[in-house]
């Protein structure tokens, strides 16, 4: 006879002196399902057919040529059901090997760390990479009293980062209220919108003895004008589905489109400037003015740039007292100016992909881009009213 011991298992003549798993119908349903699981973690699904065969009386040596599992794995597997049920069989106990080397103060002294931009610390970077957060923690480990994040990797510093949700390496851009009558000034904003909306186009006019018209007006500034290198290549049917262009490209400067827009018509007013000084602001109004009648009060939705409000355009509002009123738009509140669209509409068409040899050929393809525009206006509404804070 043969004896051999192995933990609390005596095997003698291959009989087990462990005793027998009894299992409940639902748990053989749920153990015969994990057990043919091609989904689940692979563990449990051999401990799940470890469990079965022992509860059906197969000797440890027949469940390990059947499964192809070692016996550690299947008298663990066993114990741990015979000691706290089923569950506990398919489950890895959870074991710390020794005690974490990485404090909660060398932890929180890496946090306090990314929480600091580079530059506070004498160095030129604006925001931390991980390598460079890294970096810095080794160095400076030592001297700080935490010996052990001397020899820190990226891989530790980004797991005590990702344990609070940190990233120091990115950035999230919110826009702060820096204008405490926002509400008032965006009510008084779109109240004119809805005073516009309520008449039909060419009827906002009518039985009144001082007619008002609103125009929006805005700059867009920056309008570069980009030469080619090489000539464009057209498309060629089977061959070249697009044009064809040279990567390189000449720089010739930048110009500035001054427009105002007719909320009732959605006829564009339009200069194109090297600046847009006072000077050029107050072209533009003279242009508005010219366009509509004398009597006519002109109503000009605008933001506070500063030659919106400098003293040569003051001085020359001052000229034509009553002809023109002006709703400011709330700082940051760009948006709110339905020029914009207008704009918007420049950049996806005319504007698209442009290509020219000079400045001057820039401002007369911008012109000629409004003079198609204007022959075929877009009336542009605000559709949206909150009116409850006015």
């Amino acid at each position: 006879m043969i004896l051999i011991a192995l933990g609390l298992e005596v095997i003698m003549g291959g009989k087990s002196r462990r005793a027998t798993l009894a299992l409940s119908d639902e748990q053989r349903i749920m153990l015969s399902e994990l057990a043919a699981s091609r989904t689940a973690p692979v563990r449990e699904v051999e401990r799940a057919g470890v469990l079965l065969k022992y509860a059906q009386g197969l000797s440890i040596s027949e469940i390990r040529r059947q499964l192809g599992v070692s016996r550690p794995t299947i008298y663990k597997c066993i114990d741990k059901a015979l000691a706290a049920g089923v569950q506990a069989g398919l489950k890895d106990t959870y074991h710390r090997p020794h005690a974490p080397e990485i404090t909660d103060e060398a932890k929180a002294w890496v946090i306090s760390i990314a929480c600091t931009k580079p530059k506070e610390l004498g160095m030129a970077a604006e925001l931390w990479s991980i390598s460079a957060l890294a970096r810095y923690v080794r160095e400076h480990a030592q001297p700080s009293g935490f010996a052990r994040l001397a020899k820190a990797g990226k891989s530790t510093v980004w797991r005590i980062l990702d344990e609070n949700q940190l990233k120091p390496h990115k950035i999230t851009y919110y826009l702060e209220k820096r204008d405490p009558d926002f509400e008032r000034k965006m009510q008084e904003v779109l109240m004119v919108y809805r005073d516009v909306a309520l008449y039909a186009e060419g009827d906002a006019q009518d039985g009144q003895p001082n007619p008002i018209y609103t125009v929006s007006v805005d700059e867009k500034p920056g309008v570069q004008a980009i030469g080619l290198t090489a000539p464009d290549l057209p498309p060629v049917p089977g061959k070249a589905p697009s044009v064809g262009r040279d990567y390189e490209y000449v720089r010739y400067g930048t110009v500035s489109i001054l427009a105002g827009i007719d909320l009732h018509t959605g006829h564009l007013f339009a200069q194109v400037e090297d600046r847009h000084r006072s000077r050029e602001f107050i072209a533009l109004l003279q242009s508005i003015d010219a366009y509509y009648p004398p009597q006519a009060i002109i109503r000009v939705v605008l933001d506070n740039h500063s030659s919106h409000i400098s003293k040569e355009t003051m001085a020359y509002l001052a000229t034509r007292p009553g002809r023109f009123e002006y709703v400011h738009t709330p700082k940051h509140g760009s948006w709110l100016n339905l020029i914009e669209c207008a704009f918007s509409k420049m950049a996806r068409t005319f504007l698209r992909h442009i290509r020219v040899a000079s400045i001057c050929e820039l401002k007369a393809r911008i012109l000629k881009g409004i003079e198609e525009m204007n022959a075929a206006p877009v009336v542009f509404r605000w559709k949206k009213f909150d009116l409850e804070a006015a």
